[in-house]
């Protein structure tokens, strides 16, 4: 029996739809580690789904109205035939790039690649030499939540049955591999690196690959390292597309659709 379209669109959602509810744990509902900025014990639904905890079991932390944002920027881009593959930079335990795999399995799409692109071993340490902003937050002092290997990332990946050849990993400091990354054009670029330079090192390198249409997510705008990186990158190449809210925390904007 063959599905029609609106049953096979039906499933598509559906299968997002847990999607969303599972990879940031929703259903189990973990409690959060307590931290610095949010030094709370107990799970909170409204939190998780803005993306205000660190969980402790769940593979995402950006929270579920993130994950909807990740979706819709990728269906556009499908839906307008914007060519490109899907990157986000700063991945953590891998959940919002798991997603973006299942967008592309939902819809059947298999002539795009996720990238995951992390250094795999946490936050840097900012030196002398860094910018003033980074050294005013010790986020590498979070390295025991934040460092999540790749085998790990993989792991998790394969949890979901969606470690395939279209996925693909970079590993390494953003300085040192960004600048020659095999990335040749992207649809939907994710930052999530909370520092101005690792913010700034993804900017420089891969934001002239995004198409024309294409979308630019910004996780950790809230922070005013990574504000003052998007700020000064967006003014030095006089990017004007306006910036839309996604919570209280991230930003997106879409590329003009012609250059």
């Amino acid at each position: 029996m063959t599905l029609a379209p609106q049953a096979t669109a039906r499933a598509a959602d559906l299968y997002l739809d847990l999607m969303k509810r599972v990879l940031p744990n929703t259903i189990y509902r973990d409690a959060p580690i307590p931290n610095p900025i949010q030094p709370v014990h107990d799970y909170d639904s409204s939190r998780r789904a803005t993306g205000q905890d660190w969980p402790s079991v769940a593979h995402t932390m950006v929270g579920r109205l993130r994950l909807d944002n990740v979706q819709e920027c990728i269906t556009t881009v499908i839906g307008d035939g914007i060519p490109g593959d899907l990157v986000e930079t700063g991945v953590w335990r891998g959940g919002t790039v798991i997603f973006m795999r299942a967008v592309l399995r939902a819809f059947g799409v298999t002539d795009r690649s996720v990238w995951a692109v992390d250094s795999f071993e946490g936050m840097p340490v900012t030196g002398e030499d860094g910018h003033d902003l980074d050294r005013q937050i010790p986020w590498h002092m979070a390295n025991h939540v934040m460092a999540i290997s790749l085998e790990q990332v993989q792991a998790n990946f394969e949890a979901y049955g969606l470690l395939d050849d279209q996925v693909r990993f970079l590993k390494g400091w953003f300085a040192d591999t960004l600048p020659t990354a095999p990335i040749e054009r992207i649809a939907v670029l994710r930052l999530d690196g909370d520092l101005y330079a690792s913010t700034m090192d993804a900017l420089t390198n891969l934001y002239h690959k995004v198409s024309p249409g294409g979308f630019v997510i910004i996780d950790d705008y809230h922070l005013h390292t990574c504000k003052e990186a998007v700020h000064d990158f967006r003014a030095a190449r006089s990017v004007t597309e306006p910036m839309e809210q996604i919570d209280q925390d991230a930003v997106f904007w879409r590329l003009p659709a012609t250059a």
